[in-house]
């Protein structure tokens, strides 16, 4: 849970229809997995065109760059920028151009992103007039610029915009009501040991829950299964 607070187990993954609250895949993994791979494996097989929502533990420029290939659209709240110092210059704070390779700080010092993706201020940032907001290392700024960076700033900008906010607030509820049945009565914890069993039983889970929505959808059988309107 944090680096000081761990906990044996797993994780449960779902995509769901927003607008119903249907699931429609569900994967169990170790609690050390990560999530991004996880999500996009949930949606093998589904048409291309796709509107994707997801918390930023799905926001990682490989996810992204994966359902861009798959041809969906990512509405995934972004990953959570630190500054090296409290209330300091982030990352986008510095001009990066990978096309040129370049990094350009605040202050306007430009460098050269070298081969292992890094650039690095060194004995630029002696004398700095902005040291203070910018880094606290002896050695100067270090940037570590991401191989899917101009992916995720797009990301961070989007999510600034009326388009990405509306929709994450519309159909976040609906999500987190399918998350909350999934849960509840105990299913927080898992029955066996194993990845393979405890899968087994929340494929079971997801499925009553699914029955359940869809009979307080309407579903009903007069000569066979139909919803009403």
């Amino acid at each position: 849970k944090s680096s000081s607070h761990y906990r044996d187990g797993y994780k449960a993954h779902i995509a769901v229809e927003p607008d119903t609250g249907i699931i429609t895949a569900a994967a169990l993994t170790p609690a050390n997995a990560a999530d991004g791979p996880t999500g996009v494996a949930l949606l093998e097989g589904e048409a291309p065109g796709l509107e994707i929502l997801a918390d930023s533990a799905y926001g990682s420029g490989e996810t992204r760059a994966a359902l861009q290939e798959a041809e969906h659209r990512s509405t995934i709240k972004p990953i959570p920028l630190r500054s090296a110092v409290p209330e300091g210059f982030t990352i986008d704070d510095f001009a990066i151009d990978t096309t040129a390779g370049t990094v350009t700080c605040p202050q306007g010092q430009t460098v050269h992103i070298n081969r292992t993706g890094y650039a690095s201020f060194g004995p630029r940032c002696r004398g700095c007039p902005l040291r203070d907001r910018c880094t606290r290392s002896p050695r100067g700024r270090k940037i570590n610029v991401h191989p899917h960076h101009d992916l995720m700033l797009a990301a961070r900008r989007a999510a600034e915009t009326e388009e990405f906010k509306v929709p994450y607030r519309r159909h976040r509820p609906m999500v987190e009501r399918s998350i909350a049945w999934l849960v509840a009565d105990g299913h927080r914890r898992v029955r066996y040991r194993g990845v393979a069993r405890n899968q087994l039983g929340l494929s079971m889970r997801v499925a009553a829950i699914n029955l359940r929505r869809l009979i307080n959808l309407g579903l009903d059988h007069e000569g066979g299964w139909m919803l009403g309107t």
